[in-house]
């Protein structure tokens, strides 16, 4: 059941297929994670073959937990696929909620459990070029303005979290 996510359906939490979640915009289950160096986090720069948001730059990585497979276990399991990154200390931050459009008549509509990892060094990550088409180490200011002054170059989930809960996410 790869391709099925928990989410809710009349109440109940049901493995639901992932793209028919997004179609109908039903609230999900979703992880996201931010790997952090002192002021920079690891941003990445989601491929063009993804199916909703392509080319547009995201947190360090963020995903859907498998059927029965926890938040933490699946944080862990994604940094590893998408970026070859293993072995960092996560930690729960948050869980936050939102709903918004991806385009081409998608929507994302999650219950996202926020992960973050302080590193001494930056991490050099090894992406998979089907998930990741570039990564960038940024200051967080610096991002923070950059999703002001250009939201379109950033995942609406992205936009959310460093405008709605960045306080939330990074105290």
């Amino acid at each position: 059941m790869s391709d099925f996510i928990p989410t809710w359906v009349d109440g109940d939490l049901v493995a639901v297929e992932k793209l028919e979640a997004h179609r109908k915009g039903l609230l999900h289950k979703a992880v996201s994670v931010f790997v952090l160096c002192g002021e920079d986090v690891l941003i990445q720069r989601r491929a063009m073959g993804k199916y909703h948001t392509p080319g547009l730059w995201a947190n360090t990585c963020c995903t859907h937990p498998r059927w029965g497979e926890a938040s933490k276990a699946c944080a862990q399991r994604r940094l590893r696929e998408e970026l070859g990154i293993t072995g960092l200390s996560l930690r729960y931050r948050e869980q936050i909620t939102y709903r918004a459009d991806v385009g081409g008549g998608l929507v994302e509509h999650e219950c996202v459990d926020i992960f973050a990892a302080d590193v001494p060094d930056p991490v050099k990550p090894v992406p998979d070029p089907e998930e990741v088409m570039d990564v960038a180490w940024i200051d967080m200011s610096e991002l923070s303005q950059q999703v002001r002054r250009e939201p379109a170059k950033f995942t609406p989930w992205l936009r959310i979290y460093l405008v709605d809960h960045a306080d939330r996410i990074f105290a």
